[in-house]
């Protein structure tokens, strides 16, 4: 089970929101790429960069912290970005200055075209990231909830070749409510590639929750608020992490 620090980007700085609200804003750091530093050093083997100020906007925003970012962890361990995504040109751009794989979200939806030229020129590199509602996806920064069911939509892009999917469950996002994991495993269930959680983590509880799942599908999962306010040590959730799953090196599951 492949843990994942986020680092969450609004106007330069590593932040956290409650339920994507962009007014309700803790900031945890002025110095983003200090933070990757702190997670590289504690073990991560990914990180999750979202640029938020992008998601809202619709195009990249905070591409110096990013790149500050990128700087400091180097080659070590791969670095996933979304947030703002929106055509080929800034995929190509963020991929040739270091980022691993690129997160396609709210254009997924609107522009399903976007996301599957996306997968045929860089196969391999594109995640597409799925924010949901009572099972229905929501776009724009979580602004706006379509009908578009969450299982539905993600076997569509899995057929266009995405790499793995995000599942974010908004009424959990930063909340330390606890993951969903009904519905999770009824995503990662329908789908051959793997699912990557995000939402809630609050505890070890949780950990343990999400790798009793990990052979349905659930490779991964993304940490935030917890870490940052001490609820949840990386080191030791990692470790927890891999005595009951385990993962390769470079963040790449166990017999990938």
């Amino acid at each position: 089970m492949l843990l994942i620090p986020a680092i969450d980007l609004k106007d330069g700085r590593c932040v956290r929101l409650k339920q994507g609200d962009m007014d309700d804003v803790t900031v945890f750091s002025d110095d983003p790429a200090a933070m990757a530093a702190r997670w590289l050093e504690q073990g991560a083997r990914r990180l999750h960069l979202v640029d938020l100020n992008g998601a809202v906007a619709g195009k990249p925003k905070n591409e110096p912290a990013i790149r500050a970012i990128v700087e400091a962890v180097g080659d070590e361990i791969p670095v996933q970005l979304g947030g703002g995504i929106r055509d080929l040109d800034t995929i190509e751009r963020y991929l040739d200055n270091g980022i691993s794989y690129v997160i396609i979200g709210t254009a997924a939806v609107k522009n399903p075209g976007l996301l599957q030229d996306a997968c045929t020129a860089f196969p391999g590199h594109i995640i597409v990231g799925l924010d949901a509602k009572d099972g229905k996806v929501a776009t724009d920064g979580w602004s706006k909830l379509t009908g578009h069911d969450v299982v539905d939509l993600a076997k569509k892009f899995e057929d266009y070749g995405v790499e793995a999917v995000i599942y974010t469950d908004i009424g959990r996002d930063g909340m330390l409510s606890g993951v969903n994991i009904e519905a999770t495993v009824r995503l990662a269930r329908a789908l051959r590639v793997p699912v990557y959680a995000s939402g809630g983590v609050a505890s070890i509880a949780d950990v343990d929750a999400l790798c009793a799942v990990e052979s349905e599908g659930v490779e991964g999962a993304i940490l935030g608020r917890a870490l940052y306010e001490g609820r949840l040590d990386f080191r030791e959730a990692q470790a927890r992490a891999d005595e009951l799953g385990g993962t390769g090196p470079a963040g790449e599951p166990a017999g990938a």
